[in-house]
């Protein structure tokens, strides 16, 4: 079992080079199956999720011709039952079934995993699937899926509630569906974005507006080169980092106009902010004032930087609660932090934060990517040495982490 030994307090500050995004990088790629041509992906993170994500595609067949930038062919994809042990690493596999489904018409694959933050459903990319004219069959862990008279049709699907992973599914099996799919309350993250404009390079027709995307089904994608998004989530992460510890930090490669939101909740807490075309400034040097916040879909407060803003939270002058709107159970940094000193009660879907000024080390467990991610920041500021144990969540979705930690004044290794 890897852990890491954290030995603080001290500053975040100094400059990082933020990696490409994963929630981008993710779709992007299971899109990517859709054409037989050559694809080239630049700014792909080096994070375990796409490790396990390549794997998969090995599995099915696709030649995986250069890994920097990455360069994939699918011509000769298999529709083959995956191994349990890879469809349950991620829940990113659910996406495998838009693809394989518009190849071989009929798909058979386990239920996905993923980080355990509550219940994560996947009845709304059932639902949108069902839509479009698919036969569904659940059994045990299996999920059995073909096309009704061997044709997907376009329909106007409006969603329940906002799903990101359920619009993904739809916009991928849509792409190729004659005829034009209209997405009602869909998602619309700036990932999404990403992968409509990385579908669009390859020759799709998707057109988004507020809460609607429209698909006009093409017969086919030919190849192409994009660039994905930098990471807002980790951008996100290091800046709350810094203010916690009254630091300075430039972030590079990264977009503030897709944090905007949490760029205005930190000015609030007093830090000073400067921003530029592909940087933001971050500069703190006194004890943040407590934010309440809700987490919302974009572009609202998002879930994935809840943890880390309960930290922020934990060590600001007054009281606050944090709203939990998207998984109602995201909270398993929270008996973590207590165990470091802090005031915090859960009551429903909310933290109740009572603000300190100091946390100390100790032993503690990572159970998810985004809470080993708030643990993290936290052992930063903590007095004392901090055990995380459980550490390889942290990379399903940070590339590089102890290495841009030490260069940012840290004291982490890896034992």
């Amino acid at each position: 079992m890897n852990k890491f030994k954290i030995i603080g307090p001290s500053k975040i500050e100094g400059e990082i080079k933020i990696s490409g995004s994963k929630n981008s990088a993710l779709p992007i790629l299971f899109s990517s199956l859709l054409t037989k041509e050559d694809i080239k992906i630049k700014n792909i993170p080096n994070i375990k999720d796409i490790d396990i994500t390549l794997k998969l595609f090995k599995k099915i067949g696709v030649l995986i011709k250069k890994k920097k930038p990455l360069i994939l062919n699918n011509q000769n994809i298999k529709n083959i039952n995956l191994p349990y042990k890879l469809i349950n690493k991620i829940r990113a596999s659910i996406w495998l079934i838009g693809p394989m489904l518009i190849k071989f018409k009929k798909v058979k694959i386990y239920t996905p995993g993923g980080c355990n933050i509550g219940k994560r459903p996947i009845n709304l990319h059932l639902y949108g699937l069902k839509k479009l004219g698919a036969k569904i069959k659940l059994k045990n862990n299996f999920i059995k899926i073909k096309i009704k008279n061997k044709k997907l049709i376009p329909n106007t699907i409006k969603l329940p509630q906002v799903s990101v992973g359920a619009t993904i599914t739809i916009i991928i099996v849509a792409t190729l569906i004659s005829g034009i799919t209209t997405i009602k309350n869909s998602a619309i993250e700036p990932e999404i974005i990403d992968t409509i404009n990385f579908l669009n390079t390859l020759g799709a027709n998707i057109k988004h507006k507020n809460n609607t995307i429209i698909i006009s089904g093409v017969k086919k994608l030919h190849g192409g080169i994009y660039k994905i998004i930098p990471d807002r989530i980790e951008t996100g992460t290091y800046l709350i980092g810094s203010l916690i510890s009254k630091g300075k930090i430039i972030c590079y490669n990264t977009n503030p106009n897709l944090l905007r939101y949490v760029l205005k909740k930190l000015k609030v807490s007093g830090a000073e902010i400067k921003t530029g075309n592909d940087f933001i400034k971050l500069n703190m040097h006194k004890r943040p004032k407590a934010i309440n916040i809700k987490t919302l879909p974009y572009p609202n407060f998002p879930t994935d930087l809840q943890p880390q803003f309960t930290v922020l939270n934990i060590l600001a002058k007054g009281k606050s609660i944090i709203t939990e709107n998207i998984f109602p159970n995201r909270f398993n940094h929270v008996k973590e932090l207590i165990k470091m000193g802090a005031k915090i009660k859960i009551k429903n879907n909310q933290i109740i934060c009572k603000g300190i000024q100091k946390i100390f080390g100790t032993t503690i467990y990572a159970k998810d990517l985004r809470s080993a991610a708030s643990l993290i920041i936290a052992a930063c500021v903590a007095y004392g040495t901090t055990i995380i144990k459980d550490i390889n969540f942290i990379y399903r979705g940070y590339e590089n982490i102890e290495k841009k930690l030490n260069n940012l004044g840290i004291k982490i290794y890896k034992i």
